[in-house]
């Protein structure tokens, strides 16, 4: 289910687009305030991470997503590159724009990006 809340990127989560908390996406705009193809994949984005939270149980999404982040963190990575080089994060966006990736996803594929070397990103902070 998509749900359309300005409201919470306005003040929470300003500078992103969407968010995934099972078995919802929020995203801060509509479908008519995106060109066709990013809308999709964001929505792409979002869904990968719904997968993610299903085969880890939803709660333990959660406590990994922070767990990565902090080790991120202490590893000296600025918030940015903390958040990007996250294992769910990594496989999310290298494969949004495939549409069909979650019909040919393996089970737990995030794992796999979890020993793959950081991605290297500009931080935007």
């Amino acid at each position: 289910m998509i749900i359309i809340s300005n409201k919470l990127f306005t003040k929470l989560l300003k500078n992103y687009t969407g968010i995934s908390i099972f078995p919802f996406i929020i995203l801060k705009y509509g479908k008519d305030d995106f060109s066709t193809q990013p809308y999709e994949i964001i929505v792409n984005h979002e869904r990968i991470h719904l997968r993610q939270q299903l085969e880890t149980l939803v709660i333990f999404f959660y406590l990994l997503y922070l767990i990565f982040y902090i080790i991120n963190r202490i590893k000296g990575m600025r918030h940015y590159d903390a958040y990007r080089n996250i294992p769910f994060e990594r496989e999310s966006y290298i494969n949004e724009k495939d549409l069909n990736y979650l019909k040919h996803r393996k089970f737990w594929n995030w794992v796999t990006f979890s020993r793959s070397q950081p991605s290297e990103t500009k931080s935007r902070t």
